[in-house]
């Protein structure tokens, strides 16, 4: 394997819970427990949470009150940890720098990529931007171009792109409809054997 090795991570799902699951729970909407893992087109995913936001009168603030409680996985700060002392390390997420921020205080602050929210005078979420389309197989490509080797992990749909454009990858604790579909790539089912992918 040629390049200095770099470890890229999505973020729910792998380092954090699904952030929509625990705003679904504290506002009693089930629909909004719906993420990637169900529906893979994620425009459509996201156009319905504004929807079912603005239906429900919840605004960024609410759900931004809603994720200060909320604590990464258990074992994911030790094991980011570990990790980073072995390899540079980026976060690779389709969630939003304005949902992001008390995670990655709470991670030890470790470089991320997503996107970003557009939220109107009255507070409420109105469409999103994204750094690009399809931002983190691109990334990965670019890390490559740019000489690294890298190692990526993700849990979901939305994550196969850049899984496939790396070097090396593995789902962690991936549905069992996803593990299904694609057999052949590898799956880890705790940080232990994660750090042992990275490291491998």
């Amino acid at each position: 394997m040629n390049g200095i090795r770099l470890c890229c991570l999505d973020l729910e799902g792998v380092l954090i819970p699904e952030i929509w699951i625990g705003v679904a729970k504290q506002f009693q909407v089930d629909e909004l427990k719906l993420t990637t893992r169900d529906i893979s087109d994620y425009d459509l995913l996201m156009k319905r949470r504004i929807e079912i936001l603005r239906a429900r009168d919840i605004c960024l603030k609410d759900i931004q009150n809603v994720i200060g409680k909320l604590k990464p996985l258990p074992g994911a700060k030790e094991f980011l940890k570990k990790l980073r002392e072995r390899f540079p390390v980026i976060i690779l997420s389709d969630t939003y720098y304005e949902f992001a921020g008390p995670f990655m205080r709470q991670l030890g602050n470790p470089v991320l990529f997503c996107n970003s929210l557009k939220i109107d005078r009255r507070g409420f979420l109105a469409g999103y931007t994204l750094r690009q389309k399809d931002g983190k197989k691109r990334a990965v490509q670019l890390l490559r171009q740019l000489g690294f080797s890298v190692s990526v992990a993700g849990d979901s749909f939305n994550d196969l792109s850049m899984l496939l454009a790396a070097d090396r990858k593995t789902f962690f604790n991936p549905p069992k409809s996803i593990q299904k579909k694609y057999p052949n790539l590898p799956v880890a089912r705790n940080y232990s054997a994660l750090l042992r992918f990275f490291c491998s």
